[in-house]
């Protein structure tokens, strides 16, 4: 059974920085893409960031040039560096990978249990 776990979140001030990571567990044959959304309160879950197993990379346009999301398929692990955050920023942050647990299955996504970010003025 596949377990998304996420770590990093937390309370920072406006223009700080601070470094999410998901690591998938379990039975894992390969991971496509992984990547982060994020959900604030009363909004809907957005994306921030993906990349594919072999490093290609997307951003939503809010956070361009100061979230950088990268992986080490080694540790079937995600990461997202924010650096100048803005109290917009705050959310609770999920981790999101595309997952074959073995070679004749179809990928499922599966989801991490999401981590609080907050970013006070």
């Amino acid at each position: 059974q596949v377990q998304l776990v996420e770590s990093g979140g937390g309370l920072v001030q406006a223009g700080g920085s601070l470094r999410l990571s998901c690591a998938a567990t379990g039975s894992i044959f390969s991971i496509n893409y992984m990547g982060w959304y994020r959900q604030a309160p009363g909004k809907q879950r957005d994306v921030v960031a993906l990349i594919t197993s072999g490093g290609s990379t997307n951003y939503a346009d809010s956070v361009k040039g100061r979230f950088t999301i990268s992986r080490d398929n080694a540790k079937n692990t995600v990461y997202l560096q924010m650096n100048s955050l803005k109290p917009e920023d705050t959310a609770v942050y999920y981790c999101h990978a595309n997952i074959k647990e073995d070679r004749s299955l179809s990928p499922i996504g599966s989801w991490g249990q999401g981590t609080q970010v907050t970013v006070s003025s």
